[in-house]
């Protein structure tokens, strides 16, 4: 089975959590033929967490891990930065469902956290790692109501949390947008591209990572072939962990069943002495909007603020320049509408990121082919479904066994996409309607 790709991961933007790192030392590309155990395909949290797993279970393995770009460039360092553990259901507005499914989600959720927070300790990787929780906040009455089912579910689930009213939502944020709030304490709070960057520069030594090296094609069979620009990969275990990428190889049920959806953030340049005691409110917090379509704030300790909102259905998975000059003149207008006490402050960094969805949020979870395994498709908890499906794959290809694998086995499989245009007409009409519907809290 010969499988091809022609989309590759793209500069989307200039992503300020990447461009505030030191320049990483020069990457090691793949030249010529190699031979491994196992591949990894795709460098984000999976791919990290599944060649670490693969290592660790198996020390004197060859351990392959491969991405087009370097680690923390893409996806997984262009997120907001939350290690979620409730449930996040981005189709809900109050961000839960059936109980039953919840709960196991919160395990998992709590199980990624868990083993990350056990590396980051380990090998003292600066990520800005905080466990301080998220707020939710809501900017109007409609939100209200979406905060108060949150609560009623997270008794339900018998989980802590603290409403808070506008005066102690303004105490913490500095900014009187918001009517009322829920600060749900299990959250953990990092710099996504230093997580990345800490994890890949902390493999194990029976891990090689190939940065820059673009796999072009793949060769299903006894072994597996990899083909790069400028060499070849062999291997008898593939792992797939290249997310919205992984559709574009087809062949391998991935294709028709995947969505790769982008969404925005910006960063602010860092604000000055003035400017932070006109803002007022704690110097670092994480804020996700009641409404699931409406914006996330963050406030990072060196003066910074992100903004993070609007969609789009990129099927090409790259961001145009037109996409990237509109997204941001609207978290302009959000960063103003919310802090107007700062229009002197600027924006320096936007860029966007690919969210792999499915219709259904279900997942490819599993062996795909003889010796090729899916970590593919988070739905939206990248940082965390991201860890925990990359752990748990390389424990499933291993023959290891948990409670956890169970949960991650028993999750439902995509289901499929009707075709294009409809497809695209169909995902795109439904975007902008929920993101109007959102109103303020955009």
């Amino acid at each position: 089975m010969q499988l091809t790709c022609n989309f590759l991961p793209q500069n989307d933007g200039r992503c300020g959590w990447y461009e505030m790192l030191p320049t990483p030392p020069p990457a090691s590309p793949l030249r010529g033929r190699a031979k491994a155990d196992w591949v990894v395909l795709g460098a984000g949290l999976a791919g990290l967490a599944a060649a670490r797993r693969l290592a660790e279970l198996q020390p004197d393995a060859a351990i392959a891990l491969v991405d087009a770009r370097r680690v923390g460039f893409g996806a997984a360092g262009r997120n907001s930065g939350f290690m979620i553990d409730l449930p996040h259901d981005l189709s809900s507005h109050d961000y839960t469902g059936d109980r039953h499914k919840d709960l196991q989600q919160i395990r998992l959720n709590r199980g990624a956290i868990d083993y990350m927070r056990g590396i980051v300790k380990r090998y003292a990787i600066d990520c800005d790692w905080r466990e301080q929780g998220k707020l939710h906040g809501a900017a109007e009455a409609r939100g209200e109501r979406a905060l108060e089912a949150f609560a009623r579910g997270l008794t339900t689930l018998g989980e802590p949390y603290r409403l808070l009213d506008a005066r102690e939502m303004q105490a913490v944020t500095g900014t009187g947008f918001y009517r009322a709030g829920l600060h749900a304490p299990g959250c953990v709070m990092v710099q996504p591209a230093a997580l990345s960057r800490g994890l890949g520069e902390t493999l194990p030594e029976n891990v090689q990572l190939y940065e820059d090296t673009a796999v072009r094609e793949i060769r299903v069979g006894k072994p597996h072939v990899l083909v790069t620009d400028q060499g070849q990969l062999t291997a008898p275990g593939l792992i797939l962990a290249n997310n919205a990428y992984a559709a574009h190889f087809g062949a391998l049920g991935l294709k028709g069943r995947i969505l790769p959806v982008y969404t925005y953030g910006s960063l602010t340049r860092e604000l000055s002495r003035p400017e932070i005691a006109a803002l007022g409110g704690e110097e670092s917090w994480g804020l996700i909007p009641a409404d699931p379509m409406g914006t996330t704030v963050r406030r990072l300790s060196n003066g910074r603020i992100c903004i993070r909102n609007s969609f789009t259905y990129n099927p090409n998975v790259k961001a145009s320049a037109n996409q990237l000059a509109r997204v941001r003149a609207a978290h302009w207008r959000s960063f103003v509408r919310r802090f107007p006490m700062l229009t002197g402050v600027s924006l320096e960094y936007t860029w966007g990121g690919a969210l792999c969805l499915s219709r259904n949020g279900g997942t490819p979870f599993g062996e795909l082919a003889p010796g090729v395994f899916s970590a593919v498709c988070q739905n939206g908890l990248g940082l965390t479904r991201g860890t925990i499906a990359g752990k748990l794959i390389a424990e499933y290809a291993l023959g290891v066994e948990s409670e956890l694998l169970d949960i991650m086995l028993n999750q439902p499989k995509p289901v499929g996409n009707p075709p294009e245009p409809l497809l695209g007409i169909g995902v795109r009409s439904t975007l902008a309607w929920k993101e109007w519907q959102a109103g303020i809290e955009r």
